[in-house]
Formats: structure tokens, sequence, C-alpha cells
């Protein structure tokens, strides 16, 4: 659990790269993730060591034995003068981050030039860090000696005094993520937690699913899907369990290189060292990728529209539009296995569209699927990114039909207030949703007028597919009983008589 201490001490870091120049949240995030992820590969190479001097036996490393290699160590520099600490990382640390291989960093010649790192290894490509993989690009920003130094001193303490496990790692960069407070350009956003743990508690993964989230971000899905996971099965797990929890369980797509680093350190902060994460477009002919996940988590991007000539076919074939929101409903559909699960955020407009492309998208979730529910949500739910009015559909891909009735959720409160500040509140429907989806026989016979009920998949195709929870709501009017007619013109000539009294009394003091 992060504390009040915690935050403050992350925020003290933050205002000092803040006030040396770097003002936008996802830099802050992504120089810090760096930083963070040479740390973590000096932790390891004790680790390492340790484990060498108990056994006395070899060990592969990641840091090269030469006098060069190992000043890259955070443990060998960190106490070191501030301009040397800005001078190792700048120009060795950074470089060789940028060309690790399988694991192992890169060493310097006599010149100071970097040793390109041959691809043959034993281990193979499956052994780099996914984080690893998408560091070519990154760029070293942090502007002078001194805000270094402060930021290597704070997340020093930070480790050494108040993060003590794994989960407070990934529960601190939790924190730094929710700084993150704007859309990017293609519409997407960071869901808040508690939105996607709900979401997660709807699906309730094993450790036996394989999970994707192909409009990934920060894979915050992903996370909430791992720490469900060993929250319930941790003490049952398997060897194999385990070893498909490190790697192949968890897959993330992303446009964006930035967030795949910071995905990448997300999952390997919750201990998933070997996660999917790959740069792809979901949606375009690039990903081929169908009946291979038992379980879809996601919050896909709603505006922009994307080259209609990149779409794949077998999308256009289900749902004929550049819609981003559309296609990847249908992607879903199609890259998970028959009984795969999926819970994901909509738009409203995907729930009412009256183009042939949302009529098409939702009649295949409801006559060759089995569409479970339509949650509504709130439109401050996703303050202050954006003030949309969002669901969440679960549906199970069947190719066979199945959809009997379709539960209906009408979420008023999510535990946070509805303005930008999003202060918490006691109002809070989400306990509520998840009791009454894993019970839903008990919905059976609740009215229209109640918060949440079931509608025939026979009244919906007569409605058009139309998913919006008005169009089968029931409003219950109670009359009102308002006084004659005269006894409210009396009531308005004793009101006048009093404003000509007082008035008169004003007049008399001037």
């Amino acid at each position: 659990m992060i504390t009040g201490v915690i935050k403050n001490k992350v925020d003290k870091i933050w205002t000092d790269l803040w006030a040396g120049g770097i003002t936008n949240p996802l830099t802050v995030i992504e120089q810090m993730t760096y930083l963070m992820f040479i740390r973590s590969l000096d932790e390891k190479e004790l680790e390492t060591e340790e484990f060498e001097h108990m056994t006395g036996e070899q060990m592969d490393k990641i840091f090269p034995s030469s006098a060069v290699g190992q000043s890259m160590r955070w443990s060998k520099f960190k106490n070191n003068d501030p301009r040397d600490i800005y001078d190792v990382i700048s120009r060795l640390v950074f470089p060789a981050i940028k060309n690790m291989k399988h694991g192992h960093l890169p060493d310097f010649n006599d010149k100071g030039e970097l040793v390109e790192l041959t691809d043959e290894t034993e281990d193979g490509p499956q052994n780099e860090s996914a984080f690893a993989r998408y560091m070519s690009d990154a760029m070293f920003l942090i502007p002078t000696p001194q805000v270094l130094q402060k930021i290597i001193t704070g997340l020093d303490d930070l480790y050494e005094h108040d993060i003590s496990d794994r989960d407070m790692q990934g529960d601190l960069y939790e924190y730094m993520l929710s700084k993150l407070s704007t859309a990017g350009q293609n519409g997407q956003f960071r869901t808040p937690k508690h939105i996607r743990e709900m979401m997660v508690e709807l699906l309730r993964p094993t450790p036996d699913d394989t999970i994707c989230d192909p409009a990934c971000g920060t894979a915050g899905f992903l996370v909430s899907a791992s720490e469900y996971i060993r929250r319930y099965y941790e003490d049952t797990m398997t060897t194999e369990q385990w070893a498909h929890f490190a790697g192949d369980a968890f897959t993330g797509f992303d446009t964006d290189r930035t967030m795949l680093r910071i995905s990448a350190m997300n999952l390997m902060l919750h201990s998933i060292s070997h996660p999917d994460i790959d740069y792809r477009d979901s949606v375009s002919k690039q990903n081929q990728i169908s009946d291979q996940y038992t379980m879809c988590l996601a919050n896909p991007p709603f505006k922009g529209t994307v080259d209609a000539e990149s779409i794949h076919d077998n999308l256009k074939a289900v749902t004929n539009t550049k819609k981003t929101e559309l296609l990847f409903l249908a992607l879903f559909l199609r890259m998970l296995k028959k009984g795969g699960q999926c819970a994901c955020i909509v738009p409203d407009g995907v729930l009412f569209g009256s183009s042939k492309a949302h009529k098409a998208i939702r009649k295949e979730l409801v006559e060759n699927h089995q569409l479970r529910a339509v949650i509504s949500m709130p439109s401050g739910v996703f303050k202050p990114y954006a003030g949309v009015s969002t669901a969440v559909l679960v549906f199970t891909k069947t190719g066979a039909g199945g959809t009997e009735n379709v539960w209906f959720y009408d979420m008023k409160a999510d535990g946070f207030s509805l303005d930008d500040k999003r202060s918490e509140i006691s109002d809070n429907d989400i306990p509520d949703i998840i009791q009454r989806f894993h019970n839903l026989d008990q919905e059976a016979d609740r009215p229209r007028t109640a918060q949440s009920f079931l509608v025939p998949r026979q009244e919906i195709a007569d409605n058009d597919y139309d998913l919006s929870i008005n169009k089968y709501k029931k409003e219950e009017y109670v009359p009102v009983e308002y006084p004659p007619t005269k006894e409210l013109m009396k009531d308005l000539h004793a009101l006048e008589a009093e404003i000509t009294a007082g008035l008169a009394e004003l007049e008399g003091m001037l």
C-alpha cells in the first residue's frame, strides 16, 4: 500500500524534474522508468553474485566484467560526484541499455566506443526483457547533473526505506501513472484502477488463461489481471503455471513505443518478466492473430479513424467502417478462442449508433455470440481526461449464438466524485455490480424501474439491436399534488404586499 509518506517522496522527485524543465507527465514517467530499470539491473546482478557466493556455481552476468562495465552499476556510481554520475549514465549506461541483447549489456573499448553484442547466445531472444526491446529510440532528457542526482537520491531512498517487495514497486509505478492526466493523440488514456479491477472481477481470470489487451497503453488491464490471479491462486499455482504467468500469459500491443516501454516496465515490476509486449497496429493487416486468447480486457481508442486500406479485411467483413471503437469489437471476436471472454469499454455511441456498421457489430454480438452484460457508466468516470459517456460490454465468443437475456446495469456512482477532482466518496455501485453479475439468476424478476434488469434477446432485436439502457429502462412517475390555483394566487398577493411594504420602509430610510 502506498502511504502518504511515499507519495510525498514521489511528488518531490516529480517536482525536481518539473523544475529542471521536464513538464510533460509522460516524459517524467519515461525518464524515471529508465532510472528504475538501470537500478533493477544492478539489483538483479547483486542477487546473482549472492547466489554464486552461496553455491559456488558460475552464473551469467548482466554487466561486463571490465572496469568500465562495472562502473555502469547503480551501486557503484550512485554516491559519486553529480557530474561523474551524469557522465556515466549519459555516456555509458544509457547507450548500453539501448543496445542490450538477451539480458546482457555491451562493453566499451579503450576509445570509449560501444562494442556490439552478437546475436548468438544460448538463451535466445526470449531471455531479453520486453523493456530492453523498445529502448533503441529512447532519449535521455534529464537536463543537469544536479537534477539527476536528486532523482537518484530520491529513488534510492524510496527503495531502501519504503519499497519492501514487488507489490509495493508495482503500487509505486501505479501512483506515478495516475499522474497522467491528458488523453493521447489517438484518444487513448489510462483507465482508472478501480474500473479495471471491476472488469477483471467480472471475468475472474485463472492461472491457465491467456490474456490480451490489443490497445495496452500502460498495461493496466494486464497488471490488474495478474494481481487478481496472484491474489486468488498464488498458493496453489504449479511450476508450469508460474512459468506461464511470467511470460506468455499476458500479451499487449500498442503503436506508441513510449507506451510499450512503460507497459513493459509496469509488468516487470509485477513479476511478469517476459510478457509478449509488441509494437503492432492491432486492426491492420499486420495483425493476423485469430483464435489465440481465452480473455480480452481493453479500453480501445475511441476517437479518430484509421486508413481504410490498412484495415484487415476480416474485420471489415464484420463491420465495414474506419471507426476504431467498432473495429476493435470485431478484433476481440477474432482474437478470442471459442469460449473466450471479453470485457471492454466502449463510448455510448456504439450502443445506439444508427449507421450500418454500428448495427452490424451489435447484431454480431447478440445473434452470433453471447452478449452477457451492458454496464452504463456515468460520464465523469474518465475525468480529468475526458467527459465522454461510456459503457462496459461483457461477452463470450461462441460463433453459434447463445444470447438469451442481456443484463443491463445503470451505474450511478463509482466511489469517486464525478468532477475533475475525483475525490473519494461513499457512494459506490461497483461491489453491487460484481455481486449481481455473478448471480444473474436472481435478476430475472427485477422490474425495469430498478437499477439493473434483464432484457430478452428478441426485444433487443426488435429495437434494431439498440443497447442503450434508456431504451429499456422505465421511469417511475410519482404524481405530485399542487394546491388549488386560488390558494396559489392568494399566496402570491401576500408575497407582493410584503415586498411593497419592504420597499416603502427602504424609501423612508433615504
